[in-house]
């Protein structure tokens, strides 16, 4: 059953010019003074998430992003800072990638974070997609076999810095400690300090494809399966469960899994459309030459194998395909009456801030959202939606 909804926001700054036919992506190039606009845009937001009663902002870390679709580099950073403008609202991390840091790093910075806010901070992790970040940043990403060997060593390593006092890992990266005496001792262990207060760690990971799905749920990873279409959704959906049960874990389908799909509110379905369109295709531009449509076609054939479509979907495939939520708040509540009822176990829905919309243009739509869809699946988020309507 549906129990919250958050948003994704992957740090966009206000796009002018947006649409298939707009400026080319690559085209685009910011100043300073408009970059730092997505810290701005995500604060603007957060604040007005939490008086409506939404459950997360979940935010993408990336570097170097002068074209202005993903500016916000420390995502720990800058869920703390809001930890202390907002009062319930968690942060979440879509996802820290751990090829670009050293894992004691970010172990360290997350349990500050924990302890700080209280809880607030939802830890995510990701292996990267951009070259141009994570290869610069010293970690490997063309190498896709050290890419995977670098994370697993990497998550090896933050399980045991959050939950044992002392220890120790000698592998193909890192060998903690490092081979040296020590105030008149050689060194053999360390300690985390300090340590996650709030213990096990909740840990989030986006599921691409059905290759790290066997590695999440053996280490209990939750996973988001968001802007996909529906048949490669109900896959994603099939294999955690399925993978799940092969190690005793009998999960309910849909449990430990977010469902997030793009979202605009319009009196009709061609209003909405024509609403988000510019913002939809601003997306693409951007999104599609990574391989990030992950739309099947009528054979069950993902986009970009031998036989189906390639190149950047219209908003009417989206549609098609599911991924979006568009129109009146019938046609949403419907839609997510569906997930209900083939995913029982899920609880979570994130509603995707489409790259390239103004933070206004945004918060109109979480309100509406919260005031017209929100109370047929959450009594108390509805009266926190009243109230600050």
């Amino acid at each position: 059953m549906i129990k919250h909804f958050s948003v994704l926001y992957v740090g966009h700054i206000a796009l002018e010019n947006c649409g298939r036919d707009g400026t080319p992506a690559d085209e685009r190039r910011y100043p300073n003074e408009r970059l730092v606009e997505g810290m701005a845009m995500a604060e603007d937001v957060a604040r007005e998430m939490d008086a409506l009663g939404y459950h997360t902002l979940w935010m993408a870390e990336h570097h170097f992003q002068r074209e202005g679709y993903e500016v916000i580099p420390n995502l720990i950073l800058m869920g703390t800072y809001l930890a202390t403008q907002t009062q319930r609202l968690k942060l979440g991390c879509a996802f820290n990638v751990t090829p670009m840091w050293h894992p004691i790093r970010i172990a360290e910075d997350y349990a500050m974070a924990d302890y700080l806010t209280k809880g607030r901070i939802v830890f995510g992790v990701g292996r990267g997609y951009h070259t141009r970040e994570v290869e610069t940043l010293g970690g490997p990403l063309l190498d896709t076999e050290a890419n995977a060997a670098i994370y697993r060593e990497q998550m090896e390593i933050l399980y045991k810095a959050f939950n044992e006092e002392s220890w120790s890992h000698h592998g193909r990266f890192y060998t903690i400690p490092a081979d040296v005496d020590y105030r008149g001792y050689h060194l053999q262990d360390v300690t985390l300090v300090p340590r996650p207060v709030n213990r096990p760690v909740e840990i989030w990971q986006a599921i691409a494809s059905g290759k790290s799905v066997p590695f999440m749920v053996q280490h209990g990873i939750k996973g988001m399966v968001t802007m996909n279409g529906e048949q490669i959704t109900r896959m994603m959906f099939r294999q955690f469960r399925d993978e799940a049960a092969k190690i005793g874990r009998n999960l309910a389908l849909g449990e430990d899994l977010t469902w997030g799909g793009g979202l605009y509110l319009a009196d009709s379905i061609e209003e909405a459309m024509e609403r988000v369109r510019p913002y939809h295709d601003e997306r693409f531009k951007w999104f599609a030459p990574f391989g990030f449509v992950r739309y099947a076609d009528d054979q069950g054939r993902p986009w970009g194998t031998p036989g189906a479509p390639v190149g950047v979907p219209t908003l009417e495939e989206g549609l098609r395909q599911k991924a979006w939520l568009l129109g009146p708040a019938e046609e949403v509540i419907g839609r997510l009456r569906e997930l209900e009822a083939e995913y029982p176990g899920l609880e979570q829905v994130m509603l995707h801030w489409a790259e390239g919309m103004p933070a206004d243009e945004w918060k109109d739509q979480l309100r509406r959202f919260a005031r017209e869809v929100m109370p047929a699946f959450q009594p108390r988020a509805a009266e926190a939606a009243a109230a600050g309507s």
